[in-house]
């Protein structure tokens, strides 16, 4: 990814004529403490996002589906302020995004259900609604390429 401390992760997966097996975090990965798990099902054409804070350390994976995930960077120091990235996540290449501190991220469902996981590291009280940042997701100066023009948004994401 293009922006600063943003880390794309791929875990090593057991595969046999069962299914599989992986692993989507063991303490001291990374070397953060995660202390927060939220998992979040979604059906197509759902935009949830762009949001984020200035103290916690996020883990993304993408469960189950298919989405559009964009990482925007929000941290006013940053050589790559204002910038955005973007990826495919699914449930076949289970890749996973880190996110720092300062970079909002969003997603928009393409498969016709996602499910969403994220794990949160910070210190102190949760970061809720009210100490997060939202950035629209149609923003003309960011300009993301989004898929679809007419995504199903909740109120504080239009």
């Amino acid at each position: 990814m293009k922006i600063k401390d943003v880390k794309i992760l791929k875990p090593d997966v057991f595969y046999d004529y069962r299914g599989d097996l992986w692993t989507l975090w063991k303490q001291g990965d990374h070397g953060l403490s995660f202390n927060h798990d939220k998992v979040s099902t979604s059906r197509k054409h759902v935009l949830r996002g762009i949001h984020g804070d200035q103290k916690s350390w996020k883990l993304i994976t993408c469960l189950y589906g298919e989405m559009y995930f964009v990482v925007v960077d929000n941290r006013k120091n940053s050589q790559t302020y204002r910038e955005w990235d973007c990826m495919i996540l699914d449930d076949r290449k289970r890749k996973q995004v880190l996110i720092p501190p300062g970079v909002g991220n969003g997603f928009l469902v393409l498969s016709e259900k996602s499910v969403f996981h994220y794990k949160w590291c910070y210190k102190g009280k949760y970061p809720d609604v009210q100490d997060q940042f939202t950035i629209k997701w149609n923003d003309p100066v960011l300009n993301i390429d989004w898929p679809i023009n007419n995504p199903i948004l909740q109120f504080r994401d239009k």
